[in-house]
């Protein structure tokens, strides 16, 4: 025999608790997809791992800063201010080197020249057109710095390794060449089409030459005038912050 189920109570139905909602006083969820509510602002250097040459560039940076640098070494950290920079590029503007495509130009031109001529003797003879441009290449410009043909000398204070254009400065004072190091290497660069140079040099001011003559006296007040000094440290974040609160706690002890 079948036992028979209980017969069991129907089961009532949840009553849902009624809450009024002030539409002013009550918050509505956000809604991020595309064409409604802005997201929000997200530091996202926190959730990126960084290449390890954009790490180890970040630590030298540091080191560097908290490191006793030399007088040599220094002086690299006192480069040009960004006005005075700026003027001195635009004055080198004039200066900036043929390209590939000019120098055929000209060397053709040059050619018709001599072949247009009749005289033998004239044909030889040279005009001398050769413009003067700025000189690039550590080497080039060391050279040029040791024959005193270089009248002025930029070198770049980003350079890595610095130790390559160390010597530089030393030399340009004992061959008494006034020199000045700006900022970027990039910019030089641009100024002799190219994507970076360590050092730049001019051998004649043929144009701008009076403003040319006015920087120089300038560098040799900057550069050249004043004693090297060494570098003192400098300290970071963390090291000031506890140095505050070790002096609060001493007035506080007092």
């Amino acid at each position: 025999m079948k036992r028979k189920a209980k017969s069991e109570a129907p089961s009532k139905p949840k009553e849902k608790l009624i809450t009024s909602k002030h539409p002013l006083s009550q918050p509505a969820p956000k809604n991020f997809n595309f064409g409604n509510d802005v997201r929000p602002r997200i530091v996202k250097s926190r959730f990126v791992k960084f290449p390890r040459y954009v790490q180890l560039q970040r630590q030298k940076r540091i080191l560097m800063k908290r490191l006793k640098c030399p007088p040599a070494l220094a002086q690299f950290f006192e480069p040009l201010d960004k006005d005075t920079s700026k003027k001195v590029y635009k004055v080198l503007e004039s200066y900036v080197p043929e390209t590939r495509k000019q120098k055929k130009e000209r060397l053709r031109n040059e050619a018709k020249e001599e072949k247009d001529k009749k005289d033998k003797k004239n044909k030889n003879k040279k005009d001398g057109n050769k413009p003067v441009t700025l000189k690039c290449g550590l080497n080039h410009v060391t050279y040029l710095v040791e024959q005193k043909r270089a009248k002025l000398v930029l070198i770049a204070a980003d350079v890595d390794p610095i130790e390559t254009v160390v010597f530089l400065p030393s030399l340009c004072k004992t061959m008494d060449v006034p020199y000045a190091i700006v900022p970027s290497k990039a910019k030089l660069g641009e100024l002799a089409h190219k994507k970076t140079c360590t050092c730049l040099a001019l051998t004649d001011f043929k144009e701008n030459a009076a403003e040319l003559e006015n920087l120089c006296k300038n560098f040799r007040e900057k550069f050249q005038g004043p004693p090297l000094h060494s570098r003192k440290p400098e300290r970071g974040f963390k090291a000031i912050q506890k140095e505050k609160k070790l002096e609060r706690e001493m007035n506080a002890k007092k």
